[in-house]
């Protein structure tokens, strides 16, 4: 079994692809999606999404970019709503390494982290010891 590198209930990634670096994420094992939060979200044609990571209050890089739709889907909320989202694909660095993510792009403005890390993303790679934090 390869080893796993540990990372805590919250931690400082990069999104190189996106032009957001050290950026403080939640780590949420009881979530399976990860999610992003946008300013704006918006369908440019069949197979492609345009939107604008994070927003000002955040560390936004006040770009969009125009990524391709890897799915849409249902997604069900802590609060029992639910919401149809997209879901791209892009890259995080976390702990000196990139991974490929995927996301789906919602409005988490309400919220305190404005990137969430699901268990989807987690499994295999790392381990999670909630009672440490970066942030």
């Amino acid at each position: 079994m390869k080893e796993l590198d540990i990372i805590g209930r919250t931690e400082q990634a990069n999104f190189p692809e996106l032009m957001l670096n050290k950026v403080f994420v939640k780590v949420d094992t009881g979530a399976y999606t990860s999610s992003l939060h946008c300013a704006f979200v918006k369908q440019v044609d069949e197979d492609h999404v345009e939107f604008e990571p994070l927003d000002s209050s955040h560390h936004s890089s006040g770009k969009s970019f125009v990524l391709p739709i890897i799915k849409k889907t249902t997604v069900k909320s802590s609060n029992g709503e639910t919401e149809k989202r997209f879901i791209i694909q892009t890259k995080i660095e976390i702990k000196d390494k990139v991974f490929d993510i995927r996301f789906s792009l919602t409005d988490r403005a309400d919220m305190k982290f404005p990137i969430l890390i699901g268990r989807r993303f987690l499994a295999n790679k790392f381990l999670v010891d909630v009672t440490k934090k970066k942030h």
